[in-house]
Order: C-alpha cells, then sequence, then structure tokens
C-alpha cells in the first residue's frame, strides 16, 4: 500500500517500522515538549498523513510510554479519518501525563505507534430488537 505523506516541517521524521516483524510504524515528536501533571498536552509530528480510501489511521501509545514516560493516550486510541489530510491538517499525538510531576518529551523520541485499519461504512437497517434473549450485564458471558 501507498500512502501520501507530507512534510510541514523539514525535521518531521517520517514514520518507521523498527522490526521486520513490526505490526504498526513508530511516530515521533518534532519538538521538545513538557507535559505538566494530569494534563492532556498536543505533541507536534510535522506530519500530514492521508489515510488511503478505505482506511482509517489508528495512533496508539507504545506499549513502553506509559512505563517508561507516564503518558498514555487519553482515549486509549486515535482515530484518523480519511477526510483528515489537508495542507494543515498535521498529525498531533494527544497524550495525557497520569503522573504528579511533569513529563519530558525529547524532540525525535518515539512515543506513539501507527497503523491503517480497514474500514467500511454501513447503512442502517432500524427495525424491531433481535428474538435473542438479553443478556443482562457488560461482557459477561457466564
Amino acid at each position: 500500500m501507498r500512502v501520501r505523506i507530507t512534510r510541514i516541517r523539514s525535521d518531521a521524521a517520517l514514520p518507521k517500522y523498527e522490526t521486520r516483524g513490526a505490526c504498526c510504524f513508530d511516530i515521533v515528536c518534532v519538538e521538545d515538549a513538557t507535559v505538566p501533571p494530569r494534563s492532556i498536552a498536543l505533541l507536534p509530528t510535522g506530519l500530514v498523513i492521508a489515510a488511503p480510501d478505505g482506511y482509517m489511521l489508528m495512533v496508539a501509545a507504545r506499549s513502553s510510554t506509559p512505563i517508561k514516560k507516564g503518558l498514555m493516550l487519553p482515549h486509549g486510541v486515535g482515530i484518523i479519518d480519511q477526510d483528515y489530510s489537508g495542507p494543515e491538517d498535521e498529525l498531533k499525538l494527544e497524550v495525557y501525563n497520569f503522573t504528579d510531576s511533569p513529563v519530558e518529551v525529547k524532540k525525535g523520541e518515539r512515543i506513539c505507534q501507527g497503523g491503517f485499519v480497514r474500514v467500511d461504512r454501513c447503512e442502517w437497517a432500524e427495525g424491531p430488537a433481535d428474538t435473542n434473549s438479553s443478556r443482562d450485564g457488560f461482557g459477561s458471558t457466564g
């Protein structure tokens, strides 16, 4: 799959698969930043990434980011739509500092990872509820 990517800052690093078997590519911050305690920050990447037709770009924290940095994505994952690809639609990494201390992020630091996920659009068919019995709970089958 070929993906259109635009550097809106000349010092922006292109995303990179770190190993041959990596499912997602690492995304880096393009400048030093400080995330205050218990706060959300947007870290610039200097990139505009156009998700191909039929895909979304999913952004998630790298598995080491919460342990090493005390940062996580406030919504768990970021969903970048296909039409978020205009000249000023910079991909920014939304992070939450869940610690009681400021967190320093350095330029070039790998904070998040991204991957393309196929999506389908549906048409709603309104009607009566299914005839299956109700499960009466959240996610439990037993």
